[in-house]
């Protein structure tokens, strides 16, 4: 029995990749004994719940300083969230040298820049679509084809001005820092961003399970 398990719990999701394959399940139904039989388990959490794997080979991860070249600019590493953590360490992998931007659309939106001798600038976060939306129940949600338009209803007019408002942040800070660094590529995952993607106006590559798979590189460095 020589296979790891990684688990990635998020505010609303917790996914985990074993022997190749991934598995997803809501955080506030996920418990541990979903998990297969294995010799190493390692867990980032940054959700509000706690959880017992009742196995002496569990790693909770905590951000680090440094990974390769890649460093942390916090003061003291351990408070930059984990997931932000291990979405750089997948994105410095796949930027083979290159600065880049990290977006974690979800629960929270996250923007992590990095230029390209791996020094991580700083980041944002804000909250995502659904959680902003939540802070008015009453009003109803529609589908929406355009963000650019007035609109005649309050259910239309929460539902785009709500979109436009998390778009637009999302837009103008790229746009931005594509200024400062015009050569960044752009990495985003985050169950949030199939609501948004078709008014993004900038190129992206997009990976569901990129801070995942940042959880096993960091594993497999640490050893």
């Amino acid at each position: 029995m020589l296979s790891r398990v990684f688990v990635d719990i998020g505010n609303t999701n917790t996914k985990w990749k074993f022997e190749g394959n991934f598995y997803i399940s809501s955080t506030n139904t996920f418990e541990t004994k979903k998990l297969p039989e294995c010799s190493n388990i390692w867990v980032s959490n940054v959700s509000t719940r706690s959880f017992n794997f009742n196995n002496a080979s569990v790693t909770f991860v905590e951000s680090q300083e440094r990974y390769k070249s890649l460093t942390n600019i916090y003061n003291e590493p351990s408070l930059l969230g984990s997931d932000r953590w291990l979405g750089m360490i997948s994105s410095y992998e796949m930027s083979q040298g290159k600065s880049f931007i990290f977006l974690d659309i979800g629960t929270a939106i996250t923007i992590d820049v990095v230029n390209k001798y791996g020094k991580h600038q700083g980041g944002l976060i804000f909250p995502g679509l659904d959680r902003l939306r939540k802070t008015f129940n009453n009003f109803q949600v529609l589908p929406a084809k355009s963000i650019n338009v007035i609109c005649q209803s309050t259910e239309d007019a929460w539902t785009i001005g709500t979109l436009s408002l998390i778009v637009n942040s999302i837009n103008h800070r790229v746009e931005k820092l594509k200024i400062e660094l015009p050569d960044a590529l752009i990495y985003i995952t985050g169950g949030g961003y199939l609501q948004i993607r078709d008014f993004l106006e900038f190129d992206h590559y997009y990976n569901e399970n990129i801070v995942i798979e940042g959880l096993e590189l960091f594993a497999d460095n640490m050893g």
